[in-house]
């Protein structure tokens, strides 16, 4: 059973990028909305302060489902999925563009609205956030209350809170009374409230696991639990074996991880067709430095700078391959984005293009804080001109 000690809340934003659209759109609200996709047109202004909007089935080409409101996904629209099969179930449907600067802004505010209830968070992506509790006097529904207070109070947005002993339990609670919900799981609440959910509720089972598991006979968090470990360890390995052993019991001892150095920054686009490496060299070069420059932004943003810069490649046939290309001992870290392109670029060279390209990114690696030092000895020949 899990410790009860430790007092752990997973705050979930609700159907977080649709949100921040709504709060532009506010007359969809209530509607099937879907945000995704490459190229979509800003809706149209009218004149009395409404927008015409583009419709799901209107959308041709490639693209996936950033995010939908819950409106959508109870029309089987979710995220990850491809628009075109979207629109086969919610023809309907208002169709977005997304706009991850205005994403990135809200997830700054709602995560400093509860730094200021709360500090000791863990960041775990732009929506949600793992907080230690623990050492809080106040009853865990008042907390929650006030953390669900501030987010509304500061971003105008719903969030979901689960409070329980520990990371496992909070995660899984926060999904049970989406959205706008508040869940407090004890120890107790064990065998009657995460027992009787199937095995994909817990981060860290996928769909092949969870299917696995099923073809096993295993179709609930509790059969898990009732399973004998060597039957886990026999089918999926040591490691997994107890870990899945572990979590079916509750027991996860994974501390809130405050400060998280990242390992990396990146961006990739998938191209509405797929483009030549010559005859679509302007287009692609196009997009090229803008992601070096959205990379270099998002560098300077968290003031970090890299050693190591690679691009990715997903060719016509899905093959995709990468590269990388690290800087010399001597050669100082690099952060602006003609240096990131001029290293991305040294990447391309090693590459025979034999197809056309459906997906290109840049990767910045190796990262170091950024300090006040001397930048010139950066500058110099050390990459060759050429590019797409």
């Amino acid at each position: 059973m899990p410790s009860a000690a430790r007092r752990i809340a997973h705050l979930d934003m609700d159907a977080f990028f649709a949100s921040v659209e709504l709060r532009h759109y506010p007359e969809l609200r209530g509607q099937a909305v879907v945000v995704g996709g490459i190229r979509i047109a800003a809706p149209e202004p009218l004149s009395d302060d409404r927008h015409r909007f583009m419709r799901l089935q209107d959308y041709s080409g490639r693209g996936v489902v950033t995010t939908s409101t819950y409106e959508a996904r109870a029309l089987g629209v979710f995220s990850g999925m491809g628009l075109m099969k979207s629109a086969a179930l919610a023809p309907q449907a208002i169709l977005l563009p997304a706009q991850f600067d205005a994403y990135r802004a809200c997830s700054r505010s709602f995560k400093a609205a509860v730094a200021e209830i709360a500090p000791d968070i863990e960041d775990r992506g732009i929506d949600e956030i793992y907080i230690d509790l623990s050492r809080h006097p106040e009853d865990s529904p008042t907390l929650a209350k006030a953390l669900k207070t501030a987010v509304r109070a500061t971003t105008g947005l719903s969030c979901s809170v689960g409070i329980a002993p520990n990371k496992l339990l909070a995660k899984i609670g926060s999904d049970l009374e989406k959205p706008d919900g508040v869940t407090i799981l004890t120890a107790a609440d064990l065998e009657t409230r995460i027992w009787p959910l199937p095995p994909r509720k817990v981060n860290g089972i996928g769909p092949k696991a969870s299917a696995r598991l099923e073809g096993l006979g295993i179709q609930t968090i509790g059969t898990l639990a009732a399973t004998p470990l060597e039957t886990l360890v026999e089918h999926f390995g040591a490691n997994y074996g107890v870990w899945l052993s572990k979590i079916a019991q509750g027991i996860d001892e994974r501390p809130v991880v405050t400060l998280r150095e990242p390992k990396s920054v990146s961006r990739e686009i998938t191209f509405e067709r797929d483009l030549h490496v010559r005859a679509d060299k302007a287009e692609l070069s196009r997009h090229f430095l803008a992601l070096c420059a959205r990379v270099a932004s998002d560098m300077e943003r968290k003031s970090y700078r890299c050693r190591t810069v690679g691009v990715k490649l997903r060719f016509a046939d899905f093959r995709s391959l990468t590269r990388e290309w690290t800087l010399p001992p001597h050669h100082a870290a690099i952060a602006n984005a003609q240096e990131i392109h001029r290293a991305a670029s040294e990447c391309l060279r090693r590459i025979r293009f034999s197809q056309r390209i459906r997906l290109l990114g840049v990767r910045c690696g190796g990262l170091v804080a950024a300090t006040g030092e001397d930048d010139a000895r950066r500058q110099g020949a050390l990459f060759g001109d050429r590019d797409f």
